[in-house]
């Protein structure tokens, strides 16, 4: 699945009405009032993705989601026609300011949606708290974009990266599974990651055995697998995602512990792998706020409209995107397309109730989804969803001033 092409083209066109609308912005200054000229301008839309790379295909399953939903509303926000622009992030942290900045200084974006790596996130993170500009995030996790560093301007569609584990806890446990070791690498997600994991087992009665973990991104498992084999724990429970976690499946099946003890994990350790790491995986136990199986007439008219639109599969970034689409439609059209009113623009995007694939979510007072978390189990290369592990699940917010 080669995501260039879809990466590459609209960036053409993107030069082509860059320039247009230079041109018509210095004639209408010449012409009409500041608010007016708001009003009947274009809403100018940026994108901060990753479009080359490990996240390139992610980048663009955002996008296409972001677009499919605006596009299935008539194409405009609040009656207002759509410039895009784009930015390619390069999932580079040391990039994230510079990049943030020149969508929002060079372009002079109303919305800024981006990111996909959490410590990108942190540089778009300080320059929306400094400029004000409404920043929509469609996946970083990062637990201090909507804590410790939580703005009235931005707001999160995807999930803290302990929101999935802290539906872990009360189902591993009706299962019996009192005792078990947690397993990650040694980064900023894994450890968020650990923090819900162990809030939510330990308060259903659960005793977390050891805390395992190597640095990011090694993969070599076989010295941590062996002490497992030791410990004999319960159940084991990691966070590991894309090609390390098709490694870490493998390595697990491989060990002889998959018919020994059970594998649980955030739903991101099956996520978007199951056709490379195969049989390995079949059993694993993970919780998750989307599963492309979800059986609803919602979640099937989304996956066939992608399909047909994008000639590929939807994944749970692909849901996201729609989701952020479909947030900044409520928050433009109850404003009228006014973007610059933005307390009234602020208060309508926490009002919402987003009719998602995922299932209906509200947001948060610290501007993230309360949402669902399902159960799923891998079978027959598929997660399949058993049922809701967590009813509308919150993130803490702690930290967040805001009221």
């Amino acid at each position: 699945m080669n995501s260039q092409p879809l990466a590459r083209g609209p960036s053409r066109r993107l030069m082509l009405s860059r320039g247009a609308a230079a041109v018509g912005a210095g004639t209408a200054s010449l012409l009409l009032p500041r608010i007016a000229r708001a009003q009947s301008g274009k809403v100018r839309v940026g994108f901060m993705l990753p479009y080359t790379g490990t996240y390139a295909q992610l980048g663009v399953a955002i996008e296409n989601g972001v677009r499919m939903a605006i596009a299935e509303k008539g194409g405009k926000l609040g009656g207002r026609e759509i410039e895009w622009f784009k930015v390619d992030d390069e999932s580079e942290p040391s990039k994230g300011v510079e990049n943030a900045s020149k969508l929002v200084q060079r372009d002079k974006v109303d919305v800024l949606i981006g990111t996909v790596h959490s410590g990108v996130q942190m540089g778009i993170q300080k320059v929306a708290r400094d400029s004000g500009v409404l920043s929509l995030i469609p996946n970083a996790g990062v637990h201090a974009a909507t804590r410790a560093l939580c703005a009235p301007n931005v707001f999160r569609t995807s999930f803290t990266n302990s929101q999935p584990t802290l539906a872990l806890g009360k189902p591993m446990m009706d299962k019996g599974l009192k005792r078990a070791v947690w397993l990650t690498w040694k980064y900023a997600a894994g450890d968020e990651a650990f923090e819900g994991f162990r809030d939510s087992y330990t308060q259903a009665g659960g005793t977390i055995v050891k805390a395992l973990g190597l640095p990011f991104p090694n993969v070599e498992f076989q010295a941590l697998l062996t002490e497992i084999a030791s410990l004999r724990p319960d159940a084991v429970v990691c966070f590991f995602a894309g090609a390390g976690a098709v490694k870490f499946i493998k390595d697990y099946a491989a060990a002889g512990l998959k018919d020994k003890i059970p594998l649980w994990g955030s739903g991101f350790l099956t996520e978007g792998v199951l056709d490379a790491a195969g049989p390995a995986a079949e059993g694993i136990m993970t919780t998750m706020h989307y599963a492309d199986a979800l059986d609803t007439p919602r979640n099937k008219q989304f996956r066939t409209a992608y399909a047909q639109q994008f000639k590929m599969q939807p994944d749970v970034y692909a849901v996201q995107g729609y989701d952020t689409g479909q947030l900044l439609l409520a928050g433009a059209n109850a404003v009228k397309g006014d973007l610059a009113s933005k307390a009234a623009l602020h208060k309508a995007l926490e009002t919402a109730v987003i009719d998602s694939p995922r299932g209906k979510w509200t947001m948060s007072r610290a501007h993230n989804p309360v949402q669902d978390m399902y159960l799923r189990v891998v079978e027959k290369g598929d997660n399949k969803v058993l049922g809701v592990a967590a009813k509308a699940l919150a993130d803490s917010g702690a930290g967040c001033r805001l009221t």
